[in-house]
């Protein structure tokens, strides 16, 4: 009975966790110029991740679209190491 009610916890904690944030610059969606994650530990506290766009588009006047999720496999992970360990995925669109 426990370890269900463990489980559901950790399941509905995960699917909590789910968010994304897009940026779009000049309407266009462009292609996919790179596709990281940010491994971040113990919640995050104190701890920051640049991703330069316009060095992986080749100018700032070629980046269309900057997305940052953290995604269901992202709060399983996060959920079942009690925040010890929390990723997040990172999509740099450039433009053609």
């Amino acid at each position: 009975m426990l370890k269900k009610l463990l489980l559901s916890l950790m399941v509905v904690g995960s699917l909590s966790a789910c968010s994304k944030q897009t940026f779009t610059i000049n309407g266009q969606y462009g292609m996919k110029g790179e596709d990281t994650v940010s491994h971040f530990f113990i919640y995050g506290l104190g701890q920051d991740d640049e991703i330069n766009a316009a060095a992986i588009c080749g100018g700032a006047n070629k980046v269309a679209r900057v997305e940052a999720q953290q995604t269901f496999l992202n709060g399983l992970l996060g959920t079942l190491t009690y925040g010890l360990y929390s990723p997040r995925q990172y999509r740099v669109y450039c433009t053609r």
